[in-house]
């Protein structure tokens, strides 16, 4: 043994070297538990506000209903109750910006008999489908870097169909130009993440450039009149954002009759960014079994 070896070996065990390890590993442990505490109360106090807001508690809008399998930001419950009010018609989606495959807007939706397409930038969601054959057989894959230029041919190799029911895009920054290129598509219900750092009453969008990722500035995708906008023009009603301010909600409007909290404007369903607020549920993101 080396000197050096065998000088760290005793020294090791002098009893306050010990006992510094055990304060040490106690913290941690301390640490750990005051973290989990912290998130379950987290929990308790956002369920608490939801259920007794005269806003949030109203059975008109979504954020009563929200939870969270999948999705980042409890997506999963308002798009399940959106669907509950409206029916389903053909458990058909598409997605564009999915991630690995584990923590998206549809995810979920596979275990409940759905399928459809997924398109994003990477391959990793290659990996993550090898591995569940089941539900490899259950969804179409590309691997592609969407454009407005291009979207419309990639939905095409895919096939496709001009109405699903859901149509969800997360591309950060040129989300606005990707959905205004999809016009001959008709989804039942489509989910935008918008820009909510600006204010509801504006409307703006990033200068397109087909090339560009997300920096990780303020400068991206659109503002949530800007959607509004953009929806009515596609025929399409904003009808609810979810609490974080990440994902506005569009029905076609043949569908929304008296379903949903009017008016269906950016000022009245405008949620502010509340990014950090973290209400995960304790597991890691898997997708569930589907037969």
């Amino acid at each position: 043994m080396k000197l050096k070896e065998w000088i760290f070996t005793i020294y090791s065990y002098l009893p306050i070297i010990r006992e510094i390890r055990q304060i040490r590993d106690t913290l941690r442990g301390i640490y750990t538990e005051i973290a989990s505490l912290k998130s379950i109360e987290i929990v308790r106090l956002f369920d608490f506000q939801l259920s007794k807001h005269s806003r949030y508690g109203d059975p008109k809008r979504l954020h009563r209903y929200a939870f969270q399998i999948n999705s980042q930001n409890q997506e999963d419950g308002m798009i399940a109750e959106i669907f509950n009010r409206i029916g389903i018609k053909k458990h058909i989606f598409a997605e564009i910006g999915i991630g690995d495959g584990h923590e998206n807007n549809t995810a979920f939706l596979i275990s409940q008999g759905w399928h459809g397409f997924w398109i994003d930038s990477s391959n990793v969601v290659s990996q993550t489908l090898q591995s569940k054959p089941n539900i490899k057989k259950l969804v179409k894959l590309s691997v592609a870097f969407v454009s407005k230029e291009n979207i419309k041919t990639i939905f095409e190799q895919l096939e496709v169909p001009i109405e699903i029911d859901l149509l969800s895009i997360d591309v950060d920054q040129n989300t606005y130009y990707i959905w205004e290129s999809l016009d001959k598509y008709k989804p039942r219900v489509v989910v935008i993440e918008y820009n909510s750092l600006l204010p509801p009453y504006i409307e703006w969008k990033v200068e397109y450039n087909s090339d560009k990722v997300w920096d990780c500035s303020q400068n991206f995708g659109g503002s949530l009149k800007a959607f509004e906008n953009l929806g009515k023009k596609l025929g399409y009603s904003l009808i609810g954002c979810d609490f974080s301010g990440t994902n506005a909600f569009f029905v076609r409007k043949d569908l929304v009759t008296d379903k949903f909290a009017t008016p269906f404007t950016a000022e009245n369903h405008y949620e502010p960014p509340r990014y950090k607020i973290d209400v995960k549920r304790g597991h890691k993101s898997q997708i569930l079994d589907s037969f």
